[in-house]
């Protein structure tokens, strides 16, 4: 198996796992490598250590979860995390330069800054806007052949474009393009953002995996990639909290009907898997 695989494997289990006391010999014993060897081509292929990467998701995933969770306490979603009230607060503070309370009283603004444009700041809509365009749906599962990517968001067109390239020999008119996507752009404060490219395919393919289904709430867009960041921050900044739902798994699915990648005009659904 090539030292990729091999990481995309170990990602799968600390995404699994991540808010439990994981030790660097459970992940490298699930792979059945040496401890060192799986340290050593976790860095070279992610450029960052694998302990760094696990603290950083933590409290990443905790960022999300006071946006969600708008009345619980921050003291217990850090020890969901494993962390201390005073430690929590300590280990946020030093990756997001603001305190867990800071960041509560910032996350319940309608404004927010957009992470691609420093000079852009995204006014976001009220409940009943995105009411409008929301649908709960049962999803069917998804089988596909994906390709992880670590890097900036604005790099997905041309990952995308080369992923489809490599595999245009299976595409076809029923074809389906779906992004699973793990961070949210507004909270991560590394240039390792973590999405799956993935094609939907039939059940021979060889190498497939598959994106389960279940219960979403599906949100209709047409419009501009430009616009996407504003669009879904309003999703799950401001329709998700006030709604009756809780998000049931870490991750929201971007599933593409039309795209144009000259205009850079598309038309998608965004999907949260929900309880």
């Amino acid at each position: 198996m090539d030292k990729k695989r091999l990481v995309d494997r170990s990602i799968d289990y600390i995404l699994d796992h991540y808010k439990e006391n994981i030790l660097i010999e459970d992940i490298s014993d699930s792979l059945y490598i040496s401890k060192f060897y799986f340290c050593r081509i976790f860095k070279e292929v992610t450029g960052e250590s694998v302990y760094s990467f696990i603290k950083r998701l933590k409290v990443e995933q905790s960022a999300i979860d006071i946006k969600l969770k708008k009345k619980e306490k921050l003291s217990d979603i850090g020890l969901d995390y494993g962390y201390s009230s005073s430690n929590y607060s300590t280990v946020f503070k030093n990756l997001f330069h603001v305190s867990p309370t800071a960041f509560r009283e910032l996350a319940n603004s309608r404004t927010i800054k957009n992470p691609f444009d420093s000079k852009k700041v995204e006014q976001l809509k009220a409940f009943e806007d995105y009411q409008l365009f929301v649908q709960i749906k049962e999803l069917p599962n998804y089988p596909v052949i994906f390709q992880r990517t670590l890097g900036n968001y604005v790099e997905l067109k041309e990952k995308w474009a080369n992923f489809i390239h490599q595999n245009e020999k299976l595409i076809n008119s029923e074809t389906i393009l779906i992004e699973k996507f793990y961070m949210d752009p507004s909270t991560t404060t590394h240039p390792n953002n973590l999405c799956d490219l993935c094609i939907s395919v039939t059940d021979s393919t060889e190498g497939i995996t598959t994106i389960s289904g279940g219960k979403f709430v599906v949100y209709s867009f047409k419009g501009y990639i430009h616009d996407i960041f504003r669009e879904l921050q309003g999703l799950f900044s401001i329709w998700l909290p006030q709604s009756e739902f809780e998000m049931r798994e870490q991750y929201g699915l971007t599933i593409y009907h039309e795209i144009d990648w000259i205009r850079e005009y598309v038309e998608a659904d965004f999907c949260i898997p929900i309880k």
